[in-house]
C-alpha cells in the first residue's frame, strides 16, 4: 500500500479527517475528534498506528510478526503498529484500518454514532 492509497482510505470513512496535532509530518486520522490512525506518510518503511481489540491484537502479532506490532509510543493493550508496504497483503491493512475505524466509532457517545449514519 502506498502513503497516498493509506491516506485516501483513511478519509474514505464518514466522517473522517486528517489532522496534524503533533508535527507537520505525522498525519492522525480521526472521526469526530477521536484518533483512529496514525502515520509518518513520509516514512520508510511506511507503518500506521492502529486501535486493536486486545485479544485480536495479540494473535495478529503472532500471525505477523515483525509486520505488527505493539503500538509505538501508544497504550500497548490497544494499538498496534502495522507495517503497510511490506509483506502484508493490502487487504488485511484495510480491514486492521476499518476494524479501528469501526472500534473508535463504538466508543463513540450514542447520539454521535447515530449522527453519523445519517446521509
Amino acid at each position: 500500500m502506498s502513503p497516498e492509497e493509506l491516506r485516501d482510505f483513511c478519509l474514505s470513512f464518514n466522517a473522517s479527517v486528517e489532522d496534524f496535532p503533533f508535527n507537520p509530518e505525522t498525519s492522525v486520522f480521526k472521526v469526530l475528534g477521536k484518533m483512529f490512525a496514525l502515520s509518518s506518510l513520509d516514512g520508510r518503511p511506511l507503518t500506521v498506528n492502529l486501535k486493536c481489540d486486545p485479544d485480536e491484537a495479540v494473535r495478529l502479532r503472532g500471525e505477523y510478526p515483525g509486520l505488527v506490532v505493539p503500538g509505538w509510543h501508544m497504550n500497548k493493550r490497544h494499538w498496534n503498529t502495522v507495517t503497510a508496504d511490506g509483506g502484508l497483503p493490502d487487504r488485511v491493512v484495510r480491514e486492521l484500518v476499518e476494524d479501528s475505524y469501526d472500534l473508535v466509532v463504538a466508543g463513540l457517545p450514542r447520539a454521535e454514532r447515530l449522527r453519523l449514519d445519517r446521509p
